[in-house]
């Protein structure tokens, strides 16, 4: 169950009842989320492929942005456009979503980012597999694309033309010159 009020907050439930923390997309807040934003050039091209971080029961987004570096409250390709509320009652029992976000970031502040397999999208796993959610230790940056392209919602209008409008402009640029040039 969900309820959306004029200022953008968000508050569901949980499979076991309790209420979750409010999404507050004003001040950028996604308790128990993934969160994803565009990455200039790479997602006007590719508009599936994007910038992944994961957030604490609070709201505070933590992402692996670079080599050697976990930024906290502020994502590395700026505000997020889609997120994915997760249920944190479907974490094992011997662990704390905090917890298991904090640890993922430590270990990734000693990490060499690579772009196509250690990656921000390996942050948000490595946090999944400590945290144990859904009772799964095979979480990884493929399924975690896969599933965000499925259950990942814009944060507003904006965050949908901020992610599409890049793409959609350039492929009307090359419609246009292709129909311009069989015309002549």
């Amino acid at each position: 169950m969900s309820s959306t009020d004029e200022n953008g907050a968000y508050e569901e439930t949980s499979m076991n009842g309790t209420n979750l923390s409010q999404i507050d997309r004003n001040r950028n807040r996604f308790p128990c989320c993934i969160v994803w934003t565009p990455i200039p050039c790479i997602t006007w091209l590719l508009p599936c492929i994007g910038h992944m971080g994961i957030c604490t029961s609070t709201g505070v987004i933590r992402d692996f942005g670079g080599p050697y570096f976990v930024s906290e409250d502020c994502m590395t390709f700026g505000n997020p456009t889609k997120f994915w509320r997760l249920d944190p009652a479907l974490i094992s029992s011997n662990s704390r979503w905090d917890t298991a976000v904090h640890e993922a970031s430590e270990v990734y502040k000693h990490r060499m980012h690579i772009l196509c397999w250690d990656n921000c999208h390996s942050h948000v796993a490595y946090a999944l597999n400590l945290m144990e959610y859904k009772r799964s230790h095979r979480w990884n940056m493929i399924n975690l694309w896969f599933l965000m392209l499925i259950h990942g919602r814009f944060t507003s209008v904006g965050g949908f033309i901020k992610t599409w409008g890049p793409f959609i402009v350039i492929v009307l640029i090359i419609t246009g010159v292709v129909v311009l040039l069989k015309s002549l």
